[in-house]
């Protein structure tokens, strides 16, 4: 019995080590436009498109709506994960914000600090009070998803059916897709809106061919490394980062005259604010 259970041991572990021969290490075919990693202000195979600033302007936390409908096709119709890790990846290449958790990591983090308050913790694991650090500000994702025919010619070959078999499902599902991303960053004391910028990008998509030769979903990036859409979407949010870095080079404070969120300038008749007490005075 001992000899058959270590049979079938071994001739799993065989097949595991099979199972990964031809696996690339680092596949350009499954690259996107965000690509390499991130360690402190060092990143390292970070995309040479991507905007770099010499000095961090704050704290940031990437806050997405996952109560959203663009949230809901992500997950359910393209069966993508959260944009956070993403857009975290590439904002700490940028150099531009230093990113803090306030997603999921939030729950091991106070974890560690219950246990350190229930005196299980050696001493000197110092995870005391005091010690996060804020986010300055926060950056808002969201998605406009946008599907067309390509020209009709995924249909005029998909029509063929059984004669062309295979290939004529396969040409039945090419499309032409595109999205378009918006980022927007607020600042989290105030409320104010700092910054806002739309990114787009397309590709052509062959969707079947992934079920087709029984591509595997996956990755640390959820999805967005080896489906047409999720490389699609990674694109559009670094161009949308892009955009958005740039404008925060030339960054003028807006202003009101008064102060911010004092009434504003638009005055009403019988109004206590002191733009509607001006009405009629030639102010």
């Amino acid at each position: 019995m001992k000899y058959r259970m270590l049979t079938v041991a071994v001739a799993l572990a065989l097949a595991g080590c099979a199972d990964m021969q031809g696996v690339q290490m680092g596949s350009q075919s499954a690259k996107t436009v965000a690509t390499g990693s991130a360690a402190g202000a060092a990143s390292a195979n970070a995309n040479s498109q991507l905007e770099r600033c010499d000095e961090s302007l704050g704290t940031l936390a990437v806050v997405e709506d996952q109560g959203s409908p663009w949230y809901y096709q992500l997950r359910n119709e393209y069966k993508l994960q959260s944009t956070v890790p993403l857009i975290r990846m590439l904002v700490q290449q940028s150099n531009c914000f230093v990113v803090v958790e306030r997603g999921s990591g939030m729950r091991s983090m106070s974890t560690e600090r219950t246990l350190e308050a229930s005196g299980e913790m050696r001493q000197g694991s110092n995870f005391g009070k005091g010690q996060m650090v804020a986010a300055d500000y926060s950056l808002n994702p969201s998605i406009a998803f946008s599907q067309s025919d390509a020209g009709g010619v995924g249909a005029a070959l998909g029509g063929f059916g059984r004669r062309l078999g295979m290939l004529g499902a396969v040409a039945g599902s090419m499309k032409f897709k595109e999205a378009s991303t918006m980022l927007t960053l607020v600042d989290n004391r105030s409320g104010v809106q700092l910054g806002a910028a739309e990114g787009s990008a397309s590709k052509t998509d062959f969707g079947a061919w992934s079920s087709v030769f029984g591509s595997r979903a996956g990755g640390s990036l959820g999805g967005y490394t080896n489906t047409a859409e999720g490389k699609v979407l990674a694109g559009a949010f670094a161009d949308a980062y892009n955009q958005l870095v740039t404008s925060l080079r030339s960054y003028r404070a807006q202003e009101v005259r008064g102060g911010l969120g004092t009434g504003g300038r638009l005055g009403v008749s019988g109004g206590s604010t002191k733009a509607s007490k001006e009405l009629g005075t030639g102010r």
